[in-house]
Order: C-alpha cells, then structure tokens, then sequence
C-alpha cells in the first residue's frame, strides 16, 4: 500500500509529462498513413459491394448514412391535467394514442412518467394549501 506523501491533490495529474489531450497513439497515426489517398476508393468499393447486395457492407454504409435516432418529438391531444381527477382522461388519451398508433409504447411511458410528475407536484400543491388553511384555522 503506497505512503500518504505519494497521493496527487484531487485535479492533479498523475504523470504531468505525459502524453498531451487529444494526442493519437501511433497505431492510429500509423493506419492514417496507410489509409491517406484510399479512402475514397475504399468508400466506392465499399458502396459497389452493398449496391451487390453484401449485407455487412450495406450496414456499414447505411450507418454511415443514417445517424441513430434521438427521441423525436410527438404530437397528439392530450387533455389538461390540472387535478389528479383529470388523470384517467390523460392516460386514456395516452392509450388511444398507442392503440391508433400515433405513438409508440415507451414514448407513452415517457410520456406517462411527466405526467405522473406532473400529478405529484399538483398533489404537492393542494396538500400545502390545505395544510396553510388548516394552520390558519388553529390561530
């Protein structure tokens, strides 16, 4: 077990001479200089052999294409909730949504988590208010 006088302060580095932030190893450097002039020849191969119907090949470039998919926004009608009595038109309007296909199952989750925030802090609310006129009443 090392000594107390070898900790580094929080923030310091371990090895100040080290290698620099966002410097490449030399492998990295190495397989640039191989690759430098052959990749568009590469690119064209590679997009001949998916147009050929080489499937590893047209994933490669159907994922070059296509960046992954982030939550889209949705739209659909959703009533306004402004007391926990409100809530099963919501969540039926949520299941509607699925059922007709407006939206997807973990999209309605996502939604439903909002909504379930959305009723707590509107359950928050009214117990503060009720607990504020109670207190009022004791004085």
């Amino acid at each position: 077990m090392p000594s107390e006088d070898t900790h580094f302060e929080p923030g310091q580095s371990g090895n100040p001479a080290g290698r620099p932030r966002g410097s490449r190893n030399r492998s990295t450097l190495a397989l640039e200089a191989i690759f430098e002039g052959e990749a568009e020849a590469l690119s064209r191969r590679a997009i001949e052999m998916a147009l050929e119907g080489d499937g590893p090949a047209m994933k490669l470039c159907l994922d070059r294409l296509l960046s992954p998919r982030r939550d889209r926004s949705i739209t659909f009608d959703l009533p306004v909730i402004e007391t926990a009595a409100d809530l099963p038109r919501a969540t039926a309007a949520l299941l509607q949504a699925v059922s007709s296909g407006e939206i997807t199952p973990s999209e309605a989750a996502d939604v439903g988590k909002a909504v379930s925030a959305h009723i707590e802090a509107i359950t928050t609310a009214d117990l503060h208010h009720r607990l504020a006129a109670l207190e009022g009443q004791g004085t």
